[in-house]
């Protein structure tokens, strides 16, 4: 897999500095040098608790949602449309102190969404994680399913 250069990976850093991420406590904790795969974690404290004294559900979502699109779109290149189409959140347990997620997909999986998409011009893929405790046990399952074109020649077609 290609290297992705330190201006790339700069800027997604910056996502550290998103409102919804700083008001939610989310921080990318690790971006791999090729864009497949990162860890990001949030710790529990006032501003990011339900109720309860729990992790909010919107906040354990918001850390999860736009990790595998990005993977994708770094990946996969200009030639692709990458899209999210579905994602949902089954909570397991309540999240309590620090949680974290790590999204990954390894170069196989890239290469096969490669190889099926110029075979079809299209295709949705499923994608899944867990966000884990801090004795890493499960907090909640993320699925993602996310939709992958190749452009066309046409700029009506790149829409």
């Amino acid at each position: 897999m290609r290297s992705i250069s330190w201006k790339k990976r700069f800027k997604i850093w910056l996502y550290n500095f998103y409102p919804p991420y700083i008001g939610a406590g989310i921080r990318i904790k690790k971006i791999a040098k090729d864009l497949t795969s990162f860890e990001v974690e949030m710790k529990l404290s006032f501003y990011n608790q339900n109720y309860v004294g729990v992790h909010f559900g919107g906040s354990l979502y918001s850390m999860c949602d736009p990790f595998f699109m990005l993977i994708l779109l770094e990946t996969l290149g200009s030639d692709y449309i990458v899209w999210d189409k579905i994602g949902s959140m089954t909570f397991i347990k309540p999240g309590k102190g620090k949680v974290k997620a790590r999204f990954f997909i390894p170069e196989e999986e890239i290469q096969r969404i490669k190889t099926e998409i110029e075979a079809k011009r299209k295709g949705e893929f499923h994608f899944t994680t867990n966000v884990l405790d801090e004795s890493n046990h499960i907090v909640a399952t993320l699925d993602k399913t996310i939709y992958i074109r190749k452009r066309g020649k046409l700029p009506s077609q790149n829409v």
